[in-house]
């Protein structure tokens, strides 16, 4: 795995960027057949979702097969890396990379702390009211509705939050106090238009509970090299010719005109930086079988309640 940080034009760290390579398919698989998904760790189902026909949200049932990719985080590691988000950005995604049962595959990805999801509270809600709000409720089953939460990507547990007063969130709550908890890691599903928690459900809970921010790593697919090299040439030819423009506009009218490098060089830096971190749709496989193996494998999941209801 490649990996190259990206900063702002002062230099200050903003994400990750991750090449993965021979990878062909990921541990944690999404599969598709028509409206249907299924999530996969290591071959069992761990997430089954109906898209409704009326594309106004997803009905889904969640098995208790998911497994964290990441390993325990001790509390002396959260406090010598309280404050960094770079460097639990590159401890994560070497874990991504060394488990069997994470989502990465061949392609790019970036991890950053910049998730859209700490620009939406528009209502200026308390920080416990506002991420209980994106919190997708059900257990095992329940609905994500893209009619109420259009384009507002909410947040899936891919198994039960724990309650405020489990150990572990009790743990995590001293270290929230602290500043030094450790990152949530989201994974935007472009399928259910909502992000995963790949890691870090305690540790949620313990912010809510806090009414905290909890400091959080937002993983998703980029563009592929080859887009980007292609991306690349065309945003220098337009710098190029915009230059040029502004280079006969000074013969014609004088020195009093800028060079133009003002104007195309932030752009230019603003294009590059785009091509590297804009978002991409989550790859799916299709599913052997179909929709007729999908209905079977809810039927094994559900034991046979019949889930889910058609619309």
């Amino acid at each position: 795995m490649r990996r190259t940080d990206i900063t702002r034009d002062d230099g200050t760290w903003t994400a990750l960027s991750l090449e993965v390579r021979s990878r062909n398919r990921p541990g944690l698989c999404l599969l598709s057949a028509e409206r249907r998904l299924l999530l996969t760790q290591l071959s069992r189902p761990v997430l089954l979702a109906a898209v409704d026909g009326d594309r106004c949200g997803v009905e889904f049932w969640r098995t208790d097969a998911y497994r964290p990719p990441l390993p325990p985080l001790r509390a002396e590691t959260a406090r010598a890396l309280a404050g960094h988000p770079d460097r639990w950005a590159h401890r994560f995604a070497q874990h991504l990379l060394d488990s069997p049962a994470g989502p990465l595959h061949d392609g790019c990805w970036l991890l950053s702390p910049e998730s859209p999801l700490l620009r939406w509270n528009h209502g200026r809600l308390p920080p416990h009211e506002y991420w209980n709000s994106m919190l997708v409720e059900g257990h095992p089953d329940g609905y994500i509705d893209w009619f109420v939460h259009s384009g507002s990507w909410e947040i899936l547990p891919l198994r039960p939050m724990p309650d405020a007063d489990d150990s572990r969130v009790k743990a995590y709550r001293k270290q929230a106090r602290d500043g030094t908890l450790p990152p949530v890691l989201l994974w935007w599903v472009s399928g259910l238009d909502c992000h995963l928690i790949l890691d870090g459900h305690a540790r949620l809970a313990a912010a809510i509970a806090e009414s905290l921010t909890p400091p959080l790593l937002h993983l998703h697919r980029t563009a592929p090299a080859d887009e980007v090299d292609e991306g690349t040439e065309r945003a220098v030819r337009l710098y190029e010719a915009e230059l040029a423009r502004f280079a006969e506009l000074r013969e014609r009218q004088g020195s009093a005109v800028p060079d133009g490098a003002a104007v195309a060089g932030p752009s230019l830096a603003r294009r590059l930086r785009e091509l590297r971190t804009e978002q991409r749709p989550t790859w799916a496989w299709p599913l052997p079988g179909g929709e007729t193996q999908w209905r079977r494998i809810a039927r094994e999941v559900t034991a046979d309640r019949r889930w889910p209801e058609d619309r």
